[in-house]
């Protein structure tokens, strides 16, 4: 799930995804890289394809039918069914997700049916967010070019060099509160209405198509089981499923060595390996994350399913030597803030704070002892 962060700058409206199959392979070369590795598992299963559609949407549907029946006695009885129903709908837009990226099933018909479902489901306009998703991909790492299908994140000599105003804002949109609380909602149910400037009318359209499908699939729960618990159920789930994706995908790109490089110096395989986090989480938590914290993988290879991606993980020896990011240590993150060029490190507002000082008392004739 991406965080749209206010944009600094865009890249070009249709950016292609870099194909890993062939970025970067030596003619000839003997010896089997990544890349010839990972096609072996960017074959779609469509058993699996389906059981995971049937375990996924068939819970998701029962979990609502259970918070109806149980508000009939008490919002808090409900509350629980409807929290769960949330961490399902993660699982859901991880299905989404993969149909946008054609992964999940062989079929381009069934990708785009599929994923026009759940991005209805997701309150996600499907290829809108495929057409940002993709830039996301072309330019994950690259210092050049933020500012589309990402987390807002300034250097640390752009947040010194920047206005009190942008300065705030900044501190604003990095906020934790502001970023897992108040952004998930406010980005599915309000701003995925709206086009970006950049759309072409394909995806413009099919915001329009979107919204006005939810709009149907809502007034139709309405009628069947009332305002009041469609709302409850509905905006608990969306907040729930919101504040994990946006949290998952922060963690995903945000930690202290994650790598950021000026375009001339970007790279596919380094940004995808050491750019992107192995997001190690209790099994549980991968069923409903949808494996995505294998997310190393999934940029190495978007075309990868999401049910084959641990397996991918397990037998790619340049994926088994990243080092994981376990739910304990993701917590650290919380505290970064901005990139730090000269370190190579995502660092937090103190050593901000302490660059700053070391520039003044250089312009002062000062420095410290």
């Amino acid at each position: 799930m991406n965080a749209n962060p206010p944009r600094e700058s865009s890249p070009a409206s249709h950016t292609p995804v870099p194909d890993p199959a062939s970025a970067g392979r030596e003619p000839g070369s003997a010896t089997a890289t990544w890349k010839d590795k990972v096609l072996e598992f960017q074959k779609p299963s469509l058993v699996r394809a389906l059981w995971q559609l049937v375990d996924t949407l068939g819970l998701y549907a029962l979990l609502w039918y259970l918070a109806c029946l149980a508000l009939g006695h008490s919002y808090w009885l409900a509350l629980p069914f409807a929290i769960l129903a949330g961490g399902v709908l993660v699982r859901v837009f991880i299905i989404f997700h993969d149909c946008g990226h054609g992964s999940f099933f062989k079929s381009k018909a069934a990708n785009d049916t599929v994923g026009f479902i759940t991005g209805l489901l997701t309150f996600t306009p499907y290829y809108h967010w495929r057409w940002e998703h993709a830039i996301h991909h072309a330019t994950a790492g690259n210092l050049d070019k933020r500012g589309t299908g990402d987390v807002w994140t300034m250097t640390v000599q752009e947040y010194l060099d920047a206005s009190r105003w942008l300065r705030f804002r900044y501190r604003l949109a990095r906020n934790p509160f502001v970023l897992f609380v108040v952004a998930p909602l406010l980005l599915f149910v309000v701003l995925q209405r709206f086009p970006s400037r950049e759309a072409s009318p394909r995806e413009r359209t099919s915001v329009l198509l979107m919204d006005l499908a939810i709009v149907a699939l809502a007034a139709g729960l309405i009628l069947l089981i009332g305002l009041k618990a469609y709302l409850f159920i509905q905006l608990t789930a969306i907040a729930v499923a919101g504040s994990a994706g946006i949290w998952m995908f922060y963690v995903q790109h945000q930690f202290e060595d994650a790598h950021w490089e000026r375009a001339e110096e970007w790279d596919f395989t380094a940004a995808a390996l050491q750019g992107s986090s192995y997001y190690k989480l209790p099994k549980i938590l991968q069923w409903f994350t949808g494996n995505i914290g294998f997310h190393h993988i999934h940029h190495l290879s978007p075309r990868i399913p999401n049910y084959n991606l641990e397996r991918c993980h397990r037998e790619l020896l340049a994926a088994r030597n990243v080092k994981p990011i376990t739910l304990l240590s993701s917590l650290k993150t919380l505290s970064l803030r901005l990139w730090d060029e000269e370190k190579k490190q995502l660092v937090g507002y103190r050593e901000m704070r302490a660059r700053r000082l070391a520039q003044r008392q250089v312009a002062t004739g000062h420095p410290e002892a």
